[in-house]
């Protein structure tokens, strides 16, 4: 009982904030839950699904409980074809004492739609996870040999003409832009293996630029901050598909840093490739920001200003 209900009885706390019309006793290894039918067959089915994933030895935090609540508050339609155990428990990579998994639904979603389809759009706003989670699947279809090769690349669009008089070599010049893959990658995989990886061309990091003119047989190719990218840039990216590759492109539609009038290939191509097969779109919510709580309120907050701000003009 103490796995299941926490340390100092803190994953019950979650319960009872999360269902304060519901008398929740616990006496014993009993737990009882008295209140509006539908909320006592919630409270149910939560403890259900806590015990399959403590059945697992996957320990429980009050993270976790807070998104089990979310799943299945969600409705049949938000819930369709997982439970929070399923996606709690669902293991994409694993390092140094470390496992790597979805924290929610929708991550789920996106994780399976990686396995299915050849290209996969994850589009949402930060700390979703839609970098980090498609980095976890490249890493595992490297070592399970699924390709031979890595290849994450970026636009550094943000750089505009300051990158001409920043010091040093082209690539210590755009090492700032494709810094955040090099942080990922140091997460998955042994530190030490990562200069011999980069060396033999197995993990390659390069800017969007590099990618023209070239056909990527054998990989799985990740193009992060896609919103920089115009359409051209985007078309161009989308032709580099080789034979027995995978594409994951990430980006937020609502960061944009192209000069003014640009339009953002994301964009576009959600219009252009919408019913397409074999391609498909994941789209993240502030619900399935995997920072600080504060992150996922700031995200809503400035959606909520942005439809104030359409709604005025």
């Amino acid at each position: 009982m103490v796995t299941v209900l926490g340390s100092g009885d803190a994953l019950l706390r979650v319960i009872e904030r999360a269902f304060p019309a519901t008398d929740i006793h616990v006496r014993g290894n009993e737990v009882s839950a008295t209140g509006d039918p539908s909320e006592v067959r919630l409270v149910q089915r939560l403890f259900d699904e806590m015990m399959l994933v403590l059945r697992t030895g996957q320990p429980l935090s009050e993270d976790a409980v807070e998104r089990s609540i979310a799943m299945l508050r969600g409705g049949p339609g938000e819930t369709e074809g997982a439970s929070p155990a399923e996606v709690l428990t669902q293991n994409i990579l694993s390092n140094r004492g470390k496992t790597i998994r979805p924290k929610t639904l929708n991550q789920k979603r996106y994780v399976d739609a990686i396995d299915r389809h050849t290209i996969v759009f994850g589009i949402g706003p930060a700390g979703t996870g839609k970098t980090y989670l498609a980095m976890a699947k490249a890493v595992q279809a490297l070592q399970s040999k699924q390709v031979t090769r890595i290849i994450l690349t970026r636009p550094a669009v943000e750089a505009g003409e300051r990158l001409g008089f920043l010091p040093g070599t082209l690539y210590e010049k755009i090492d700032p832009y494709l810094r955040p893959l090099y942080d990922a990658l140091h997460d998955m995989l042994d530190p030490d293996s990562i200069p011999r990886l980069l060396s033999a061309g197995t993990i390659e990091v390069a800017p969007l630029a590099y990618m023209r003119g070239r056909t990527l047989n054998d990989a799985f190719i990740i193009l992060d901050e896609a919103q920089n990218t115009n359409p051209e840039q985007m078309k161009m990216f989308l032709t580099r598909l080789g034979f027995e590759s995978k594409i994951v492109i990430t980006g937020d539609v609502t960061q944009v840093d192209l000069p003014g009038g640009t339009k953002s290939g994301l964009r576009q191509v959600q219009e252009i490739l919408d019913g397409v097969e074999d391609v498909h779109f994941s789209r993240l919510t502030s619900q399935d920001v995997v920072r600080h709580k504060l992150v996922g309120r700031i995200v809503d907050a400035y959606d909520r200003y942005d439809d104030r701000t359409r709604t005025a003009q």
